[in-house]
């Protein structure tokens, strides 16, 4: 079985495996130690006996800037799922699962109203992953990776926001029933 804990920076040299699957977005050095920085116990990994990384979540709390409060795409204190993923021979035993239910227990600790994530609309597996833990489509954000992972013709590919409520909100006021009809551009998205 898999043994969870915070990343630490050594750990760099060992999310390669993690990282080879097409879905997953890989970011500079400097991105990774920003959120070891910033939110150390919402960035996690699971390893295997041996120490090898088979999975990771790198989270964050965070709302917009004051400026855009009255703005209609104001988000308000919320968690963030900035990637997750897990080493393709370590999934289907609930690796993922574990690492995001750990964020979303600091996420209420944090008093966040929401979880939310981007996926790739033509990332199907993870989009059933998340609708299957209680996620649901908040919006589309149109255009917002800029390359396309399964059609090399194509030069951008659409995002749908997902997320959970929290138990914050009781009323369920940061999620919505219709969000594949919510279209935005990326600059509508802090």
């Amino acid at each position: 079985m898999a043994n969870f804990r915070r990343f630490r920076p050594d750990d760099l040299n060992k999310l390669s495996k993690c990282n080879l699957d097409p879905f997953t977005e890989t970011y500079d050095l400097g991105f990774y130690l920003q959120y070891y920085a910033k939110w150390p116990s919402l960035f996690q990994v699971a390893e295997d006996q041996h120490g090898n990384i088979i999975g990771y979540i790198m989270g964050k709390l965070e709302s917009s800037p004051d400026v855009y409060r009255f703005s209609e795409h104001y988000l308000p204190w919320h968690a963030h799922i900035t990637a997750v993923t897990v080493a393709p021979g370590a999934r289907r035993l609930g690796i993922g699962k574990l690492l995001t239910e750990q964020l979303e227990l600091a996420a209420d600790a944090g008093d966040a109203w929401f979880v939310d994530l981007f996926v790739r609309v033509s990332n199907h597996k993870a989009i059933t992953f998340y609708k299957n833990m209680g996620y649901s489509v908040f919006r589309v954000v149109k255009d917002y990776y800029g390359e396309h992972s399964t059609d090399p013709t194509l030069s951008s590919e659409d995002a749908y926001d997902m997320r959970k409520p929290m138990k914050k909100d009781v009323k369920r006021e940061h999620v919505r029933e219709d969000g594949e009809k919510h279209e935005v551009d990326p600059s509508d998205v802090w």
